[in-house]
């Protein structure tokens, strides 16, 4: 009798998944696209070199150097892109591809970010957020450029 309701619930569960009723939580939110110079991704106190195709995770918290930059692409199609000494962290990503719901928070310490949303935000207004030292942005479907000045 246990092993019939076993598979039932792992036949339901999948159903749900299938179906896109239960999110699974990625790991991976996005990929590096482009890049050119010094790039660093902090991750877990461990720092790794940025190459193309590198996936990113959320708590993630992408370094440019001195002349570099990096475009980066995440599940929902929103492209990122950071200027020369940048420090940006994925706060959070949630996205149901199927309905496109979810959420979007970044933090941009320092440097330049331009960004075109994807269909996070383009879903529902708010969803998206980028927060910088001085402000909190809330993406309603858009193209913006933010520049976040070091803390001294």
């Amino acid at each position: 009798m246990p092993h019939r309701a076993q598979r039932w619930v792992i036949h339901l569960v999948t159903l749900l998944l299938m179906l896109g009723v239960v999110a699974v939580p990625a790991t991976e939110v996005a990929t590096i696209k482009v890049l050119r110079g010094t790039v660093s991704v902090e991750r877990n106190g461990q720092i790794l070199p940025g190459k193309l195709g590198l996936a990113l995770e959320v708590a993630d918290q992408v370094v440019t150097g001195v002349d570099s930059a990096i475009g980066i692409t995440f599940q929902d199609n929103s492209l990122l892109s950071l200027g020369p000494n940048s420090r940006l962290t994925v706060d959070r990503f949630q996205f149901n591809s199927t309905t496109h719901e979810g959420a979007f928070e970044t933090s941009l310490k320092q440097g330049k970010l331009a960004v075109i949303s994807g269909k996070i935000a383009k879903h529902r207004e708010d969803a998206m957020k980028v927060r910088t030292p001085a402000s909190i942005i809330g993406v309603r479907g858009t193209e913006f450029v933010v520049e976040a000045a070091a803390r001294r």
